[in-house]
């Protein structure tokens, strides 16, 4: 069997598991938003926090609850790291310091999991699972309930009222994430990821180039338990440094596209579940059709750009093998590539830096289309419904007619929300990687010059921003310049846009409903689908092409 056609064959094997669950879990997740009914373990999670899961919020005190929440998660993963040193079970590690706690801390909890740090080097098993996969969940779970604020504001009409965001937090974390996390641990046990306690113990000896001795070493922990809601909740990073490309979180081709199944799942069940929750099931599948159509294209480009053999060194290799695992081979590393980067995930099974020029550029744009296809857990729902009201927007321009969505008007308001929500990200990007590439410590950092050492700042702050984590590779993070203007950008860019979600879903939910008539633009159709596939590439093509000519495209273009 060629590698073309395993490729082709994973794909169709991915796509078949993500149709069979859909339908149930897109339907159990509109249950769990929709019920009126409080678990006795919620129950106590409500009453140890203090609060009423019944009482509505209008978006101000639902966006109050949220950034509540978020800055008290910062400063307690912040002081956990600080303080490693003199906890148990640390391993001998010490305290992380300031500007890289700061930024771990920043990263997970605004759901973006970079890591400038080894992991098996650095933290120990309680900052790894009683931090970072605690923040996992809860960090996941903000990102949906954010989402589900929104459907509710194109589902509500004459109340500004959106829910309550601590019931929608405890609930997606209670009955959405933590059940699947445990059946998919199990999985990867069973797969051979490792799940222990062990302290850090030598596997072996070796002998290097120069004839110098020395030992392996390696440290167990709760890795399975980890990865499963690492790749479930969108959020990216690793307990080991090599991430997904190591054997103890990534063993198996089947593992590996598990785990690629349990990074898409969510998202892609969510249309069905907004789609069930505004009472129109074909909306959902308007959306859910836009997201696939541009998932499969980012893949099938990835995989020509990767399998294209420009020279005899490829047609020995099958292809651009560089920094790629051989167990799972092109076909596996560029599915994982494209659902980490169209996600706002950041896990890595290979490393980008090593792709062709044009396949770099390819993960570069998935996160600069604001990865919304079909985007991190939550997030890429609630992204791709802004950019579904701008399409609409631009449809009644072209027809002379006030634009609706969902019977919802779309006015001067609405617009301009939207506005900020798709300004907001580019505008941290781009700044960020003008003011590295200017200042001559910043570029320091670069291991490669060019065009490619440009696109490994441009690659860092567009995973940074967008909340992805995954690194170019080749770039030293760990400076205090990077860790303090990566981890300002991470908050910036996962809280800024909630505050113009939440008010929009405000907006929206105080209307009067618009009843439909014959010159209704019909937002379930193929042609509103397409229209928003044409608006979503076209305001990031205008947005970052001239930063891409710099980097990936010049690389590609002189290969």
């Amino acid at each position: 069997m060629s590698s073309v056609t395993a490729g082709v064959l994973q794909l169709l094997a991915l796509i078949a598991a993500l149709a069979l669950v859909h339908r149930p879990l897109g339907d159990h997740m509109a249950r769990v938003y929709s019920s009126d009914r409080h678990y006795r373990p919620e129950k106590w999670i409500y009453r140890a926090i203090g609060a009423n899961p019944s009482a509505e919020m209008r978006w101000p005190a639902y966006l109050r609850a949220v950034l509540a929440f978020s800055a008290v998660s910062v400063v307690f993963l912040y002081l956990l790291q600080r303080v490693q040193g003199s906890l148990p079970g640390s391993l001998g590690f010490v305290s992380i310091d300031p500007d890289q706690a700061f930024n771990t801390a920043a990263s997970f909890v605004a759901n973006t999991n970079w890591q400038s740090y080894y992991g098996e080097q650095a933290m120990g098993h309680v900052v790894q699972t009683g931090g970072l996969a605690v923040q996992n969940f809860v960090s996941a779970a903000v990102g949906m309930a954010v989402a589900v604020a929104l459907v509710r504001g194109f589902a509500r009409s004459r109340t500004g009222e959106l829910g309550n965001f601590w019931a929608d937090l405890v609930r997606g974390t209670v009955r959405i994430l933590l059940p699947i996390a445990v059946i998919g641990a199990i999985v990867l046990v069973a797969c051979g990821v490792i799940q222990n306690f062990a302290g850090i113990h030598e596997v072996g000896q070796f002998v290097d180039q120069h004839g110098m001795g020395g030992t392996q070493q390696w440290n167990g922990g709760a890795v399975a338990s980890q990865e499963v809601i690492k790749e479930l909740g969108t959020n990216g990073g690793g307990y080991f440094n090599a991430n997904s490309a190591h054997p103890f979180e990534n063993p198996t081709p089947f593992s590996n596209l598990f785990e690629i199944f349990l990074i898409l799942v969510i998202p892609f069940a969510l249309t069905r579940t907004f789609g069930r929750m505004v009472g129109n099931l074909r909306q959902g599948y308007a959306i859910l059709a836009t997201m696939g159509v541009i998932w499969l294209g980012f893949t099938a480009l990835m995989m020509w750009t990767e399998f294209a053999h420009p020279g005899p060194a490829f047609d020995v290799a099958g292809g651009a093998m560089e920094g790629k695992e051989t167990r799972f081979g092109i076909a596996g590393s560029s599915l994982f590539a494209v659902a980490t980067t169209l996600t706002s995930t950041g896990a890595v099974n290979s490393f980008h830096s090593s792709y062709t020029g044009f396949g770099g550029g390819i993960t570069m744009l998935g996160m600069q289309l604001g990865e919304i296809a079909p985007g991190g857990v939550g997030s890429g729902l609630y992204g791709m419904l802004i950019m579904a009201v701008i399409a609409v927007f631009i449809a009644g321009l072209m027809v002379g007619r006030t634009p609706e969505y969902l019977g919802q008007k779309i006015g001067t308001r609405e617009i301009k929300l939207a506005a900020c929500y798709i300004l907001v990200t580019p505008a941290l990007v781009l700044c960020f990687t003008a003011a590295a590439m200017a200042l001559p410590t910043p570029a320091g950092s670069m291991t490669n010059t060019g065009a490619h050492g440009f696109s490994e700042i441009l690659y860092a702050y567009t995973s940074g921003a967008n909340n992805n984590g995954s690194a170019f590779a080749g770039l030293n993070a760990d400076t205090q310049w990077f860790n303090s203007t990566i981890g300002i950008a991470m908050l910036l860019g996962r809280f800024l846009p909630m505050v113009f979600v939440l008010a929009l879903a405000g907006s929206l939910a105080e209307q009067k409903p618009v009843p439909e008539t014959a010159g209704t633009l019909r937002t379930d159709k193929p042609l509103y689908a397409g229209l928003l596939v044409g608006t979503i590439v076209i305001i990031t093509g205008l947005t970052y092409f001239p930063a891409l000519a710099l980097g990936p495209l010049a690389e590609g273009l002189a290969a």
